[in-house]
C-alpha cells in the first residue's frame, strides 16, 4: 500500500499565496515523478506541475511564473508554492506520484485538498 497525504489548502484572497505539501508513505522502493493536478467544478482534471526524479519540471501555461514545484526526495515529499493566486486557480488540488513498489510500478493519487481564491 502507498498513501499520499496532502496538506496546505485553504481560502486565500486574490494575490495571496499558499503552499501545498504531499508526503508519500508505504511500500515505496522509489518514486519516478511527483506532481500536482487540479479539478475545478464542472471541469476535467488538469495538470498543474510535475517534477521528475532527475529534477526536470513541467508547468501548465496558466501557472508558469506563479507556481513552483519542488521535492524533498529524502522525505518522499513534493511541494507546490503558489503565488499571485487568482480566482481561476480555485479547485481541488490532487497530488500524484509514479512510484516503484516491491511488486511493480504504480500510479498513486492523494485525496485532494481544496484551494479557494476569493476576488
Amino acid at each position: 500500500q502507498v498513501q499520499l497525504v496532502e496538506s496546505g489548502g485553504g481560502l486565500v484572497q486574490a494575490g495571496g499565496s499558499l503552499r501545498l505539501s504531499c508526503a508519500a508513505s508505504g511500500s515505496i522502493a522509489g518514486i519516478n515523478a511527483m506532481g500536482w493536478y487540479r479539478q475545478a467544478p464542472g471541469k476535467q482534471r488538469e495538470l498543474v506541475a510535475t517534477s521528475t526524479s532527475s529534477g526536470s519540471t513541467n508547468y501548465a501555461g496558466s501557472v508558469k511564473g506563479r507556481f513552483t514545484i519542488s521535492r524533498d526526495n529524502a522525505k518522499n515529499t513534493v511541494y507546490l508554492q503558489m503565488n499571485s493566486l487568482k480566482p481561476e486557480d480555485t479547485a481541488v488540488y490532487y497530488c500524484n506520484a509514479l512510484v516503484i513498489r516491491p511488486w511493480g510500478p504504480g500510479d498513486c493519487w492523494g485525496q485532494g485538498t481544496q484551494v479557494t481564491v476569493s476576488s
